[in-house]
């Protein structure tokens, strides 16, 4: 059944998350290598995330942290647009390094975002895991329903802390995002 025109896309609430293709190996940002914010669009933001690890049978065996660098005006202008919102060079980053753990290690731990503009700390927040509105499982199991991933897949699972409507990214902020012990620090390119 496809959605009527003037139903808004509501991904918290329907059956289904929203999973979508972020990034391929060699556009990935590791620490301390610089993130972008696209040219043609006038609101950026990090998105700081849990990245599961999963192995090729399908089972989470540890996390790093994650940055979900989006363009929100042009994803909300059209959910056709969301690719060129999401993926693009320099919108993805991860690190630093690999936690191995067991699935219930990671369903409590802290998320904190913090950002800072001409050595002045402009946003400090901070989220838990397990506010999280899906599950782990729930978001392995569709990602891997209809996809086989020989090598393991990483997960970006979703954010939960995102910077008010009047705030967007500029070149030279940097973003430091920490998911449980792992921490990631990216410098903004334009």
């Amino acid at each position: 059944m496809r959605a009527k025109p003037n139903q808004q896309w509501q991904a918290y609430e329907a059956e289904r998350p929203e999973v979508f293709s972020k990034s391929i190996g060699w556009r990935v940002s590791g620490n301390g290598a610089p993130i972008r914010i696209r040219k043609d669009s006038h609101w950026n933001v990090p998105e700081p995330e849990l990245v599961l690890v999963i192995n090729s049978q399908r089972e989470i065996v540890g996390y790093c942290a994650g940055n979900d660098v989006s363009s929100r005006d042009i994803e909300g202008e059209n959910p056709l647009y969301l690719p060129q919102a999401k993926i693009y060079n320099g919108s993805c980053a991860l690190g630093h390094g690999i936690l191995l753990c067991e699935p219930d290690a990671i369903k409590d731990i802290p998320i904190r975002l913090q950002i800072r503009r001409a050595n002045e700390t402009i946003l400090n927040s901070e989220a838990n895991t397990s506010t999280m509105k899906r599950t782990l499982l729930e978001l392995v199991e569709f990602l891997t329903r209809e996809l086989d991933f020989p090598q393991g897949v990483f997960l970006m699972t979703g954010t939960c802390l995102v910077p008010d409507g009047e705030f967007t990214l500029q070149p030279d902020d940097v973003v430091a995002i920490q998911v449980g012990e792992l921490m990631i620090e990216n410098k903004v390119q334009a």
